[in-house]
């Protein structure tokens, strides 16, 4: 073997190694994953569900610090409201700006406190339910004819934590979907203060919210639990999903 072939073959041996540990990585936090971690996640969501309970809608209620303007008398027809001027006043370049007279509308303090509760536990699902589809690709063995059935239970596991995933994305949207929501709402209250069907919309959209993060941290424990559940119950046949003595038969 020359010298340039024994240092390619070197190489590819600590190459393979490599990627051996990579997966041996994997095969060792999935475990870990659904014998340690899932359960202590199952526990804290159903905390957090609990104290999101319905008696505390009133809760969702924020206070948008715009206040109502007195109405406004024309005596004789050509003097502008005040509130008109004030547009015309702040106009830049044409776009109209709203000077509310409080100061700025803050955010509905207790829903993002409950949206940052859960931000954590969402992000970490999507990351558990990645290492759980690797751990589990990881033990498929090759190929073969017969003997199938528990390769079957791996690749519908397999299916299971890549639903989980997928939905799991789509919660932090819906966080973000309500922020944009509720702005637009309340950029409409700025405008027509008057108009309590607006400021009516805004209590309905963070009652709204309220019921989604309730139910987002139900969904969250649902979640951890059905593929905690499916994985104990069918472990052997996952991580060994052909026995020695079936094998010997084909």
């Amino acid at each position: 073997m020359t010298k340039q072939n024994s240092k390619n073959s070197g190489q590819s041996d600590a190459m393979t190694k490599k990627i051996q540990d990579f997966k041996d990585t994997f095969k060792t936090e999935g475990e870990h994953l659904v014998k340690t971690v899932f359960p202590q996640k199952i526990i804290e969501l159903e905390e957090i569900h609990k104290s999101l309970s319905l008696d505390k809608l009133p809760e969702a209620h924020s206070d948008l610090n715009i206040p109502c303007p007195a109405a406004i008398s024309l005596d004789n027809g050509t003097e502008e409201p005040a509130t008109k001027k004030r547009k015309q006043d702040h106009g830049i370049q044409g776009t109209e700006v709203l000077a509310l007279p409080n100061g700025p509308c803050p955010v509905n303090k207790r829903l993002c406190e409950i949206s940052e509760q859960l931000k954590p536990y969402i992000r970490d699902l999507i990351d558990h339910s990645n290492t759980i589809k690797m751990w589990i690709s990881f033990l498929i063995p090759k190929i073969e004819d017969g003997n199938n059935f528990g390769v079957s239970i791996q690749e519908e596991t397999l299916g299971e934590a890549r639903q989980v995933e997928s939905e799991a994305a789509t919660y932090l949207d819906q966080i973000s979907r309500y922020f944009i929501s509720r702005g637009k709402l309340v950029s409409k209250v700025a405008k027509y203060p008057h108009l309590d069907d607006y400021r009516q919309s805004v209590r309905e959209l963070d009652e709204k919210e309220y019921f989604s993060l309730r139910l987002t941290s139900a969904e969250l424990r649902n979640h951890y639990a059905s593929l905690h559940d499916l994985i104990m119950k069918n472990f052997e046949k996952i991580l060994k999903p052909r026995n020695a003595n079936a094998e010997a038969l084909y």
